[in-house]
């Protein structure tokens, strides 16, 4: 029950009841409504922009969001595992393969270069963490391009791989007859008495005395080009083309083991010594060619003599006696 409210009429010198109009208790109530509206609007929206209040989709987002800085997390640690292997790597190329095969190191500056030209992150821009998320693409582009890089670099030392394989495997590398079929080593290559003229002359191979009939060996893998008796002085000869400017040769001998066009591998046994041609006893004559001149076969014997046998081989080589062709 609502208080009954006076007032004083001075005129009157009494008290008089205060009568309300219901049009103003109406409008006193509305505005009433409407600012408890007004609060209720401004309080709802205070606490919508704070943390106190959130929505079911706002906690859904930010549980996502929590989820992909988790995973950002996980993704800068893997890009860090993955940059200091490609570093190893990279070292292990420039330091070891490449050196080993006489490459030229690929240099630090081509391996870290980023992208010029036009902003390619311009669509990253404008984010909360448009920076951490323009520097990991940053990152993840180089690397790529490292990766790249490596690859192509893996590729070139495969390939010289496999031909200093084949380079090592054509050398002239072996001595053509065996130390257990070999009689001596009756002359080496300079300056030496012709057995026929007694001239001292040019001998451009060097002499292997054995037996008639004593296997001789191919000292490298090459292709046959010639297996015949039509070059003045060496009779039956063989002569085998190495590859990378190599050639070698095998004069005086009795039979062949081998016909031109084949195709040999260091240690297939081609012929056989004789003492056909311009020579005086049966042996084998034995030159070593690169680039079209005759070199001194002495230095390519390492594939299997021991120390102590080419040290021997060499003694004899160097003495100035008398050829046998």
């Amino acid at each position: 029950m609502s208080q009954v409210k006076y007032y004083y009429d001075p005129d009157t010198l009494s008290y008089r009841k205060i009568e309300h109009k219901k049009s103003k208790k109406f409008r006193n109530v509305a505005l009433m409504f409407i600012g408890a509206a007004i609060l209720g609007f401004l309080g709802l929206l205070l606490l919508l922009n704070t943390n106190l209040v959130n929505t079911p989709k706002e906690l859904s987002l930010q549980r996502e969001l929590h989820n992909y800085e988790f995973q950002f997390e996980l993704l800068n640690k893997k890009m860090e595992q993955m940059e200091q292997v490609l570093a190893n790597i990279e070292d292990r190329d420039n330091n070891i393969y490449r050196l080993y095969f006489e490459a030229n190191p690929i240099p630090e500056e081509q391996r870290r270069a980023g992208f010029g030209g036009v902003n390619r992150y311009k669509s990253l821009e404008g984010f909360n963490n448009s920076d951490m998320i323009i520097d990991a693409t940053k990152r993840l582009e180089i690397i790529q391009k490292q990766m790249v890089i490596q690859s192509k670099s893996l590729d070139e030392i495969t390939k010289l791989a496999e031909e200093k394989e084949k380079f090592l495997e054509a050398i002239p590398a072996i001595q053509p007859i065996s130390n257990e079929d070999l009689t001596r080593m009756a002359s080496g290559y300079g300056w030496r008495s012709d057995p026929f003229t007694k001239v001292r002359k040019m001998h451009w191979g060097m002499d292997f005395t054995s037996p008639r009939g004593t296997p001789i060996y191919a000292s490298g893998n090459g292709t046959v080009t010639r297996a015949d008796a039509s070059s003045t002085g060496y009779g039956k000869h063989i002569r085998i083309d190495h590859g990378y400017g190599y050639l070698t040769l095998y004069a005086h001998l009795s039979k062949y083991n081998v016909t031109a066009g084949q195709k040999v591998k260091r240690g297939d046994l081609i012929g056989f010594v004789g003492s056909t041609g311009r020579s005086e006893a049966p042996h084998l004559h034995y030159e070593v060619w690169k680039d079209g001149d005759r070199i001194n076969p002495i230095n390519f014997y390492y594939g299997n003599l021991s120390a102590l046998e080419f040290e021997n081989l060499l003694k004899h080589a160097t003495q100035e006696n008398q050829s046998l062709d």
